[in-house]
């Protein structure tokens, strides 16, 4: 779950990360009165979890609460790379006199932590890494250490901070490893950690990623930092009923057991597509193991909400549940939906007793669905049916 700024400055604050005073409103009139209540010159910022802000207008610098009023008025309900301002954060102005990026994140490739860090901050970190790869500095970390104070120096070294900010910033780097640490975190970022002309060092916006898997076990508290208005419904109905499920921009709804088994099946259905006009798969939706009619419902009710899609592939391989149950719970499955059900359904069973589940999807003989006798066959059959 990505946070809004505000939220991660709420978090950083609570963790004793200096940063700037900030009040969020929602109208151009709480927007002045925030700004008379910071007092000075304050930012005003649209809250969306997209970059690009700057560029697009949402973030302004305001001298006074009139001016803050004025931005308010041009900022809300900006469009920003589809995300619609309905938020924004009133910032303490600060006095910069340099910009530096820091991050510590999941690398789920070598299995650990990494931290990215470098003098250069206040630009966009990926054209940084293409544009100058020597100003970034990437420093693995040991998920059982962590960022300690030694660590922090040695990541502050090889960003090469001057000595005279060395341990300032290894202070910052400490407790921004903490916000991840405590709060469960995949991503926390901050561009830019400002030096400000005080010599203050101070995370100025920050971005951080919360692992859902940590914060229903760890953190139920998290529960409220979701932004359930900007959920996607059919994203939003899947977890109500424990489906894991992502929306794609597509027409083919995409059904299976095993995430591995899954993502395949996107592939093989994007490929299959190019030969019928360019139909793609429309979500990601692992039913798990057990596949019975309940979940398979659950599952055809999300997909067929979707009014894209335009054919549903169903890709099952039965190993613990056989495809005896498989195939019951989609006959039973679509008795329970009845007339919502209205799309064509491909469906391809392998494995444990898969005659014996294909045979009893051959005797329903439901005008819905169509049976495919592999992977390849039932994506080509999925994509020509979307298409027509």
């Amino acid at each position: 779950m990505d946070l809004y700024e505000y939220q991660a400055r709420d978090l950083f604050e609570k963790y004793e990360v200096p940063v700037l005073a900030g009040i969020v409103a929602d109208t151009p009139e709480e927007v002045k009165a925030a700004a008379e209540k910071i007092g000075g010159v304050v930012v005003v910022k649209a809250q969306v979890k997209t970059g690009g802000r700057g560029k697009a207008g949402g973030v302004k610098i305001a001298k006074t609460p009139d001016e803050a009023y004025e931005a308010a008025k041009s900022i809300l309900g900006l469009d920003i790379k589809g995300h619609i301002v309905k938020r924004v954060m009133v910032a303490q102005g600060a006095d910069i006199a340099r910009e530096f990026y820091f991050s510590v994140l999941l690398d789920r490739a070598n299995r650990s932590y990494l931290s990215l860090c470098s003098v250069e901050g206040g630009v966009e970190i990926e054209q940084l890494a293409v544009e100058k790869p020597e100003a970034l500095a990437r420093i693995e970390v040991d998920p059982l250490t962590g960022i300690d104070r030694i660590k922090a120096v040695e990541i502050a070294k090889a960003a090469n901070f001057d000595d005279d900010l060395i341990d300032k910033v290894a202070d910052v780097f400490v407790k921004l490893y903490d916000v991840y640490k405590g709060e469960g975190a995949t991503l926390v970022e901050v561009n830019p950690l400002v030096q400000t002309g005080a010599g203050e060092i101070i995370a100025l916006d920050g971005k951080v990623t919360l692992d859902e898997n940590a914060s229903e076990v760890r953190h139920p508290e998290h529960a409220d930092l979701e932004d359930k208005e900007a959920a996607d419904p059919l994203e939003a109905k899947a977890k109500a009923t424990g489906l894991n499920y992502v929306k794609l921009d597509g027409q083919v709804g995409i059904i299976g057991n095993g995430a591995g088994l899954v993502m395949s099946t996107l592939d093989v259905v994007a490929y299959a597509g190019e030969k019928h006009g360019g139909v793609k798969p429309a979500n990601f939706l692992d039913i798990g193991g057990g596949a019975n009619a309940q979940v398979m419902a659950n599952g055809l009710d999300v997909i067929l909400g979707d009014s894209q899609v335009k054919s549903v592939f169903v890709n099952v391989f039965g190993g613990i549940t056989s495809c005896v149950a498989v195939a019951e719970g989609i006959v039973k499955a679509l008795e329970i939906l009845g007339d919502s059900a209205t799309k064509p359904l491909v469906v391809r069973l392998d494995g444990n007793q898969v005659e014996e589940g294909r045979a009893i999807l051959a005797s329903a003989n439901h005008p819905l669905v169509t049976l495919a006798a592999g992977m390849d066959e039932g994506a080509d059959k999925a994509a020509e049916l979307a298409n027509a």
